[in-house]
């Protein structure tokens, strides 16, 4: 069996990142993406706007020129697309990591349709594939999505949209724009204040005038197949209801990172245990990169601070394999 100088697991930005500065450092590398390219970004909202500009989502030296300052989801995936092909990049896209085993120095990884042998690993396998449930009754239900992505089929729909921040509000304003009755279920006091600023205001006002009604301090607590109950500071009100948008957040993959042994905080964040000048995990030879290393706190590391997180693995590679 080859073995591989780097194994990349994650075809994102920055599994891409760590692909560009591994082809430049002159290492036999191959990237293993489970979906398409860049696939958290082609699962976002269809009509999503960045909150970054797009040159703070640049890799590998490659512009990224957009119509305005902050770049759509149309916009990035052409970008992206054209990093790896301009790159030629190797990658493995639809194809699945189902095992990962370290056998001495090196690790063997299995997937859907190959088996692998790399003397170093990296996990950039984001967070997205993972929702943080809501463990109700009736979470499982069909009209029940951890996923928005367009607005025109909840028209002349009654639609719960449970969270405050951005995936929430932009799910709540878009859907309410193309014709449907939106209620927000919001655990804290405010919308998030960590809400896109051009968006807060819009959301706040359409509260207040009452045109999305929204229950703070408020959970839903089931789901049934044509209303809803919601625990509110006043009691348990039951809405009728069509669809429920659980914007409730996402969390990398906690059972890899253990079968791994990556050892995890135990103060609930369950932060991994690396090393931030390196990258390098307390498992030899494994390097963590992007949002993977905040844990639970999966608004600490985006595309344009953890970019850095490639030219660090690989210098750490070198340093450790002259």
């Amino acid at each position: 069996m080859k073995t591989f100088d780097l194994l990349i697991i994650g075809g994102g930005p920055i599994g891409l990142a760590c692909g560009l500065e591994a082809k430049k450092a002159g290492l036999d590398y191959v990237i293993i993406e489970k979906g398409a390219l860049v696939n958290s970004l082609y699962r976002y909202p269809a009509n999503m706007t960045f909150f970054s500009t797009s040159d703070r989502l640049e890799i590998g030296g490659v512009p990224f020129v957009s119509n305005n300052a902050k770049p759509t989801r149309v916009e990035a995936l052409e970008y992206y697309r054209r990093v790896a092909e301009s790159g030629d990049l190797t990658i493995r896209l639809y194809e699945a990591v189902q095992d990962v085993v370290k056998v001495e120095d090196s690790f063997e990884i299995q997937t859907s349709k190959d088996v692998y042998q790399a003397r170093n690993l990296v996990l950039a396998t984001g967070f997205y594939d993972e929702p943080v449930l809501l463990g109700i009754p009736g979470e499982e239900l069909p009209k029940v999505t951890h996923y928005y992505s367009e607005p025109h089929g909840y028209f002349k729909q009654q639609v719960i949209v449970v969270g405050a921040n951005n995936s929430a509000v932009d799910a709540a304003l878009e859907t309410w724009r193309k014709g449907a009755e939106v209620t927000m279920v919001i655990r804290e006091k405010d919308v998030g204040d960590r809400v896109k600023y051009w968006a807060r205001p819009d959301i706040v006002n359409r509260i207040k005038e009452g045109s999305i009604q929204a229950y703070f301090e408020s959970q839903l607590v089931e789901i049934r197949p044509f209303d809803v109950d919601i625990q509110t500071p006043e009691g348990k009100a039951t809405i009728p209801n069509d669809f429920v948008i659980a914007a409730t957040g996402y969390q990398p993959n906690f059972d890899l990172l253990r079968k791994l042994g990556v050892s995890l905080s135990d103060d609930g964040i369950l932060q991994p245990n690396y090393n931030p000048e390196t990258q390098e995990s307390n498992v030899p030879g494994l390097f963590l990169a992007g949002v993977v290393c905040g844990g639970m706190n999966t608004h600490v590391w985006f595309i344009e601070n953890s970019r850095i997180h490639a030219s660090l693995i690989i210098n750490a590679i070198l340093k450790q394999n002259p």
